[in-house]
């Protein structure tokens, strides 16, 4: 589009990550550990910003937000925030303490921060709506900017075969995947029990369970699949990527994301991209846009609601299916494909930044 972006960051500029970045990378760093606080960011913003037609600080909590609200609230270079979920009331209720952490800094810091911005940045409107709900104290110029990913690739049925070349034991099976973060707040728990409650009636199903997380919860949920006589119906990949996740996507019928909490869900965005209705809780925030375009269901996050979504998929007739693998796609191309998702946050820089070019 013809736009040129740099980034700052707080990391130690001997970072690997941060030598191999495909761009420009200013490193101010190293920072002090967890919050991140670094003497040298408000230095460089005050000397630099009148470089750049805007700033963006993404996420929040951490000192590269209260630093460039130190550096930037009384200049002409607008600043905006990306959220990235942080404010999502589902952490208040499940970490009261680290709330009440959060509290003691919130009017001093985080609260200016998004106060001040030119606009505070949500990727779909639900998380809009739940940002209100975390703090009383709470006044800022919100924009739904989406978030997204850029095109699978296209070679669906050699990327199939890659996958099904590595997990021999699913071929000829109806995949119903899950590829993300083994995690609580994921909701594989429910989607465990769900499936035990149809496998029955479905002896054609296998569940696959994608994605790195936490030993001791695998354990667990292994361990309850075995209780319930699902130990054969679960392939357990660990982590997939490059050919082998995109071939996981391509193979699979359907992917389920019963979360609890879950701000986007880039998953969900690339399994739309690849035409593959979604199974998602009302908690993954983009379930307003999945429902509105028939790319998939949307239930509770709860075990009936994450059953329900199953026995929905389940009872589907071949055409139904067909329909929405198109809605999927068409979701995907037009909400979430990331040249789209470029253009409207240029278009919501000028809106808000006048003299932006």
């Amino acid at each position: 589009m013809g736009h040129h972006g740099e980034l700052v960051s707080l990391d130690n500029p001997d970072a690997t990550f941060v030598a191999d970045f495909p761009g420009k990378v200013t490193a101010l760093g190293p920072s002090v550990a967890g919050y991140g606080y670094n003497s040298r960011l408000v230095p460089w913003l005050k000397a630099h910003a009148g470089d750049y037609d805007a700033v963006i600080v993404n996420g929040l909590w951490q000192y590269i937000g209260f630093g460039a609200w130190r550096a930037l609230h009384d200049s002409p270079t607008p600043y905006f925030v990306y959220s990235h979920g942080m404010l999502d009331p589902w952490f208040k209720r499940r970490y009261p303490l680290k709330h009440l952490k959060k509290w003691l800094y919130w009017p001093w810091a985080e609260y200016r921060v998004l106060r001040d911005a030119a606009a505070v940045l949500f990727t779909c409107e639900e998380e809009r709506l739940l940002a209100r709900e975390s703090f009383w104290l709470y006044r800022c110029r919100e924009a739904v900017s989406s978030y997204g990913t850029s095109a699978p690739p296209q070679n669906a049925q050699a990327l199939s075969e890659t996958f099904l070349s590595a997990f021999p034991d699913l071929r000829q099976k109806r995949l119903l995947l899950f590829l993300g973060r083994i995690h609580e707040k994921k909701g594989c728990d429910l989607l465990i029990e769900a499936f035990a409650r149809v496998a029955a009636a479905a002896p054609e199903v296998q569940l696959v369970m994608a994605g790195p997380g936490e030993e001791a919860l695998t354990r667990q949920l292994q361990s309850r699949a075995a209780a319930l006589g699902l130990s054969s119906r679960i392939t357990w990949t660990g982590m997939l990527a490059g050919d082998l996740k995109w071939g996981a996507f391509y193979a699979s019928e359907v992917f389920c994301l019963p979360s609890h909490q879950e701000n986007f869900g880039i998953a969900v965005a690339e399994a739309l991209a690849c035409s593959r209705p979604v199974l998602i809780s009302n908690k993954v925030n983009i379930w307003r846009e999945i429902e509105e375009d028939g790319a998939g269901f949307v239930e509770t996050d709860t075990l009936d609601g994450t059953t329900s979504l199953l026995q929905r998929w389940l009872a589907s007739t071949p055409a139904e299916l067909a329909a929405m693998r198109m809605a999927a796609l068409r979701c995907f191309d037009h909400r979430f494909q990331m040249e789209h998702v470029a253009e409207k946050l240029v278009r919501i820089i000028r809106e808000h930044s006048p003299l932006s070019s």
